[in-house]
């Protein structure tokens, strides 16, 4: 197993790439080509797969965190362009989402009986045909109205998920300069204890000395003091 610091972040990347790659060959590649139902199906794959690249990228700029500073600088700008990737499948999903449904509308409209009857019909049909369409291109605004809200949500929600994230790298941050705070101090308290302790066994050994020193003296002033005496 490897237990590198890079280990989990180029697993998520390999992950980004094959869901990426299958995006791309949906909006881009032979999936372009599918019609009606089966590209509205397609469409639909690659909305659940964008959440899951969506995903992954969140997972790599976790991982970011725990690596050493010198490696943060190149994995910050991988996962800037697979940010980048993800914005550029997104936008053309919803570009080809949005054709899809104007595509329908118009075939809707085309295929109705106004269509067919057009030569036969009078200008009060012709003007529900108008209607028909108006209709359709304002329901086909408001989906885009509320794509694009639903963009705004999601940046809005990446962006408070990166300054959570921020946040949480700060508060480690100072706990890890809090811990290394601790550890110096422990490393002084140890030095001081050390030079205590010498300082106390310098101190008994001066008693003793003094000690010694007094009890020559006074055997000197005895046998002085005995020898004036006697």
């Amino acid at each position: 197993m490897d237990n590198s610091p890079t280990a989990l972040f180029d697993t998520y990347e390999q992950d980004f790439k094959q869901i990426i790659d299958s995006i791309r060959d949906k909006l881009d590649g032979e999936g372009r080509n599918e019609r009606g139902e089966q590209r509205k199906a397609a469409l639909r794959r690659v909305e659940m797969e964008l959440d899951e690249a969506d995903e992954m990228v969140s997972q790599m700029e976790i991982e970011i965190q725990s690596m050493p500073q010198s490696m943060k600088s190149s994995y910050s700008t991988r996962v800037k362009a697979a940010k980048a990737d993800l914005v550029r499948y997104k936008k053309s999903a919803r570009d080809q989402h949005a054709a899809v449904q104007r595509s329908e509308l118009l075939s809707d409209v085309g295929g109705s009986p106004y269509r067919d009857s057009v030569s036969s019909e009078t200008d009060g049909g012709r003007g529900n045909d108008r209607q028909r369409l108006l209709a359709g291109t304002s329901l086909l605004e408001d989906g885009s109205r509320r794509l694009v809200d639903s963009q705004r949500v999601a940046l809005e929600t990446e962006q408070q998920g990166a300054e959570i994230l921020r946040s949480l790298r700060g508060q480690r941050e100072q706990i890890e300069n809090a811990r290394d705070t601790l550890q110096t101090a422990d490393r002084s308290i140890d030095r001081a204890s050390g030079t205590l302790k010498g300082m106390i066994r310098r101190m008994y050994k001066q008693r003793v000395v003094t000690a010694a020193i007094i009890v020559v003296l006074v055997l000197l002033v005895g046998i002085i003091l005995w020898e004036k005496l006697h």
